[in-house]
């Protein structure tokens, strides 16, 4: 059965219209939140720990700015919008001390409420609203009068409105213009969890390279080996995101297509299906979210090798020279490129 899809018409705005909304980091997410909900006519602050770069930033776009703490005390609806493994310090120091009875915490991922990093007091509801799409689309697509698919969903809900405010959220982002469905906590953080590691980001990048490594060790230039597992890689994935599996089929060449559907499921086969099983068990029993906190406490040493060692793969230098021959290319750096909260 298709999930309901509630629009413009399901939410209701004048149920934030006499309430203050805090938005707890000034990041992707918290920036274009921000931003949105103040254009709907809401009135919202922003809450950011002492000496944050994003302090100046929040005040030249208009916003009152405190500590964490103090827009908790200041606010009825707070959204946590911080890294996951960043949360529980925040919630501990400066949320929990200050959550009174009636508030609402909302978050755009489930990950610490579900995992319990953190554990909200009973009378305060629990919410979640999370646009499918970066920060910079949410707030690119309200600004064209759209807006960006999202779901939300209700952890705790002893105000019974809580229902309602999350829609109220929504609307104000832009969500309502594109449909939003409702979930759980659960159901959106394990997905989410899932498509990151299995397909979106650690399947995608681990597929690519080994297809690189297979033609270069094969003594194919590079350069081929680039072309055709990384950069073409976009206009199957565009193919794909605008008209689905048998969209992108019908635009590709029938030798492409044949190889597709011929040789695909030999690579992708019942043996890595197994694995993306285990996979979501082990996001599903926990064993993922405790190693993932135990990395953040210990200072992300494995963290850090891994990312320092795909830095350092041939295909990274491969790719930097070819993409630099592409005028149409967005130059972007890694280098020191963190989101601001």
């Amino acid at each position: 059965m298709p999930a309901k899809v509630y629009t413009d018409k399901d939410a209701d705005l004048k149920v934030l219209s006499d309430k203050t909304l805090a938005v707890l980091g000034f990041g992707s997410q918290g920036h274009a939140h921000a931003l949105n909900l103040k254009e709907s006519g809401l009135k919202v602050i922003i809450g950011l720990y002492e000496g944050s770069k994003s302090i100046a930033v929040a005040k030249e776009k208009g916003f009152e700015v405190y500590t964490t703490a103090e827009a908790v005390k200041r606010a009825d609806v707070i959204f946590v919008a911080l890294p996951d493994t960043k949360q529980q310090a925040a919630y501990e120091k400066d949320i929990a001390p200050n959550l009174t009875k009636g508030k609402t915490l909302l978050f755009s991922h489930g990950f610490a409420v579900h995992f319990k990093t953190l554990v909200p007091p009973a009378d305060v509801d629990v919410i979640l609203v999370a646009p499918k799409g970066p920060g910079h689309i949410v707030r690119r697509q309200y600004l064209e009068g759209k807006g960006v698919p999202s779901l939300i969903a209700v952890y705790q809900n002893p105000s019974k409105k809580a229902k309602k405010v999350a829609l109220a959220w929504a609307k104000g982002i832009g969500g309502t213009r594109a449909g939003v469905i409702e979930t759980t906590f659960k159901e959106e953080t394990e997905t989410d969890l899932f498509g990151e590691q299995t397909v979106l980001c650690g399947g995608v990048s681990a597929l690519v390279t080994a297809g690189y490594e297979v033609l270069v060790e094969a003594g194919y230039q590079p350069e081929m080996a680039y072309f055709e597992c990384l950069h073409e890689l976009k206009l199957t994935v565009d193919l794909m995101n605008e008209a689905g599996v048998s969209g992108m089929r019908f635009s590709i060449s029938e030798t492409a297509k044949w190889g597709d559907v011929s040789v695909g499921p030999k690579i992708i086969d019942a043996s890595v299906k197994k694995r993306m099983v285990q996979a979501l068990k082990e996001i599903q029993n926990g064993k993922f979210a405790k190693g993932w906190v135990a990395e953040y406490k210990a200072g992300y040493p494995n963290y850090k090798k891994l990312l320092k060692a795909g830095e350092g793969h041939n295909i990274e230098k491969v790719g930097a020279r070819l993409r630099s021959m592409m005028p149409w290319m967005q130059k972007r750096s890694i280098k020191g490129a963190q989101a601001s909260y």
